[in-house]
């Protein structure tokens, strides 16, 4: 491949009319950021020259520390695919520096950039490929989201049961022009859900893609006059909203080219023990990085029993109702699919957390245990004790309690993203915890 140089871009930006330019960054929890600029500016951006106010980001810095750099990552170029009245505008995802022109620590990309390191310190890349659920939903009269919607569709229905299949039709096309392969779309099982597949990459091509893919679903939403939603459980009774994530590691072979690293055609299941390993580290870790891979109060109303959503910590070759399943295919596209986390999380960090707990049972060479190839959902509770299978966290405060005691998932996340995502999250726990909801008013206020 061509590497990306600023001369490149420049010429692009030229031959596509650009006018304006987005340089886009992370703040600790996701969401996306953006300081937009004339393209006169553009071959200032490309040197690393602009400055913002990074006091003024959620998690990053206080008001005394502020000045910060945005470096754009040039293989990021893209044209966004709707016009503006102005022109033409591309974007640059941008790593972030403080003033002292180094890496600063709170980036959520690149703290994921210094756990890919530590796996190419070991002789292995990262490919991951994620399946981002959402649901639409439509707007009341004064454009405020609702959770209603006209579309009664069921898993893999189409039109026109399936009323969002021209939204997703479009979706697809906005996606494809901004570089993306897509290999699937449809329908999920919920009324309103959707489901959008676009192929693997490398871990930090993987989570550039998920930031994009959802600015890029919730803006076509809206230009129907819907409302896109990745929170994973918007409504009672209905499945949730998860992100599950396929993950496979690759090292270079005898003769110098890339294989995949948890195939062994002679292992057991066909697995390499780099591969069990992996799967090991995953298990052992999962308490630790939840709160990470499902971060918000809503989170754990998905992980309960009776949906897909994964509750117990094991693992299977053939069933979906355990943390990590292994799909059928084997050589090149042997893989671990970890399957508890959700579309709200931070792609850069759960990259990082789950990488970082494969790398663990890699070195530690870990064991997961046999696979649990029956439904765990129907087990007694006695059961999975008498097997060893342990339960992910059922609410937020938990998953954090379990942050907080694993070393390995702390020093994924640095000192800086750990010290102000746990405070926040705790914040945000006790701001549920003492609000009386309208359950509560429903339940007890006539009674007592």
């Amino acid at each position: 491949m061509t590497k990306v140089t600023k001369d490149v871009v420049l010429q692009r930006a030229e031959d596509l009319g650009v006018k304006f330019i987005k340089l886009q960054f992370s703040d600790v929890f996701g969401t996306t950021k953006n300081v937009a600029l004339p393209v006169s500016q553009l071959e200032k951006a490309l040197d690393g020259d602009i400055m913002f106010d990074g006091s003024s980001i959620e998690g990053f810095v206080r008001i005394e520390e502020s000045d910060m750099y945005l470096k754009p990552d040039l293989e990021t170029f893209s044209l966004i695919p709707w016009q503006s009245e102005a022109g033409p505008v591309a974007r640059l995802i941008c790593d972030v520096y403080g003033s002292d022109n180094k890496p600063f620590p709170g980036d959520p990309r690149g703290n994921l950039k210094r756990i890919i390191k530590e796996a190419e310190q070991m002789g292995f890349t990262m490919n991951a490929g994620p399946e981002a659920e959402f649901f639409l939903f439509e707007r009341d009269q004064d454009g405020a989201p609702t959770v209603g919607t006209r579309d009664h569709g069921g898993y893999f229905d189409l039109s026109p049961i399936d009323m969002g299949d021209e939204v997703r039709r479009s979706m697809v096309v906005a996606l494809e022009g901004m570089g993306f392969e897509i290999e699937a779309s449809h329908h999920e099982v919920g009324e309103g859900q959707h489901e959008i597949d676009f192929k693997y990459a490398n871990a930090l091509a993987t989570a550039d893609n998920i930031v994009t893919f959802k600015f890029v679903v919730r803006k076509v939403a809206m230009e129907y006059g819907l409302h896109a939603t990745f929170m994973p459980k918007p409504a009672f009774g209905k499945p949730g909203s998860g992100m599950h994530i396929h993950q496979s590691l690759f090292k270079k072979g005898k003769d110098g080219k890339e294989v995949n690293a948890f195939y062994d055609e002679n292992g057991k299941y066909q697995l390499s023990k780099t591969a069990l390993n992996y799967i090991g580290g995953l298990l052992t870790h999962a308490r630790g990085y939840c709160a990470i891979t499902n971060p918000l109060v809503n989170s754990y109303k998905r992980l309960v029993p009776g949906y897909e959503a994964p509750v117990y910590i094991a693992w299977s070759e053939k069933n979906r109702s355990p943390l990590v399943r292994i799909p059928a295919r084997r050589g090149v596209g042997t893989r671990a699919e970890l399957r508890n986390p959700d579309p709200a999380c931070n792609p850069y960090l759960a990259l990082a957390v789950t990488l970082k707990a494969g790398l663990d049972g890699i070195k530690r060479k870990l064991d997961p245990g046999a696979p649990e190839n029956v439904n765990i959902y129907h087990m007694t509770k006695e059961e999975r004790l008498q097997r060893g299978i342990r339960s992910l966290p059922s609410s937020l405060s938990e998953a954090l309690d379990e942050l907080e005691a694993d070393d390995l998932i702390k020093s994924a996340l640095g000192e800086h993203i750990y010290d102000r995502f746990i405070t926040a999250k705790r914040i945000e726990w006790d701001n549920y915890r003492t609000k009386v909801h309208q359950w509560e008013l429903d339940q007890y206020l006539s009674i007592y």
